[in-house]
C-alpha cells in the first residue's frame, strides 16, 4: 500500500495511526526493560521471595478489562452515529479508569501496611521495582484519562461520526493497550514468585 496515496485527511490519519503505534512500540520496549531489571535484580541477596501482591491489585485487573469492554461498547455506538450513547460510555470507562488508579493507590496501602515502602530502612528492593513498574504504568492510564477527556468533550461537540472517528479510535487503540499492558504485568508479578 502506498502511504502518499489518498486525500490529505487519509495521509494525515495515517501518520497519526503510525504515531501511536511508534508510541506503543516504546512503551513495550520501557516495560521490557522494567521487567527484564526485575528478572535480574532476583540474584540479590536482599531478594524478597516471599511476596503478596496487594488484593488490589487483582482488583484493578477486573476493572481495566470492564473500562477495555465500555470503550469498545463507545465505539460500536459510534459506528452506528448514536453520540449520546457514545458519551455514556466514554464517561463509564472515564469512571473506571479513575477506580482503576484508585485501586492501585490502594495497593500500594496494603504494601505500606504490611511494612514495605518505597525507601528508606523497610523498604526491599523487589517490592520497589513492583512500586516503579506500578507508577509508570499509572502515569499513562493518566494520560488515557487526559486523552479521554478530550474525546468525550470533541463527541459532546459532534465532531465525531461513523465515518469520522479518528480521536476515539486513537485513544481507543492506546486505552486497550494500557490496559492489555496491566493485565500482562500483574499475571507477570504474580507467576514470577513460582518460577525463581
Amino acid at each position: 500500500m502506498d502511504l502518499t496515496q489518498g486525500t490529505q485527511q487519509e495521509k494525515e490519519a495515517r501518520s497519526k495511526k503510525m504515531m501511536l503505534w511508534f508510541g506503543i512500540g516504546s512503551l513495550i520496549m520501557t516495560f521490557a526493560g522494567l521487567t527484564s531489571a526485575f528478572i535480574v535484580s532476583r540474584k540479590r541477596e536482599d531478594w524478597l521471595v516471599d511476596f503478596e501482591l496487594p488484593q488490589a491489585f487483582l482488583i484493578s485487573v477486573f476493572v481495566i478489562v470492564a473500562s477495555s469492554i465500555t470503550m469498545i461498547l463507545a465505539k460500536r455506538a459510534m459506528k452506528q452515529n448514536n453520540i449520546s450513547q457514545t458519551s455514556i460510555w466514554l464517561l463509564v470507562t472515564f469512571a473506571l479508569g479513575v477506580f482503576f488508579v484508585y485501586n492501585q493507590f490502594q495497593g500500594f496501602s496494603e504494601f505500606v501496611a504490611d511494612g514495605y515502602y518505597f525507601t528508606g530502612a523497610t523498604s526491599n528492593v523487589t517490592i520497589s521495582f513492583i512500586y516503579v513498574i506500578a507508577v509508570v504504568h499509572i502515569a499513562h492510564v493518566i494520560a488515557g484519562l487526559i486523552s479521554l477527556v478530550i474525546v468525550i468533550i470533541n463527541n459532546l461537540n459532534k465532531k465525531y461520526s461513523s465515518k469520522q472517528m479518528l480521536g476515539l479510535e486513537l485513544v481507543a487503540h492506546f486505552w486497550h493497550f494500557i490496559d492489555i499492558l496491566w493485565v500482562a504485568l500483574f499475571l507477570f508479578l504474580y507467576f514470577f514468585r513460582y518460577i525463581i
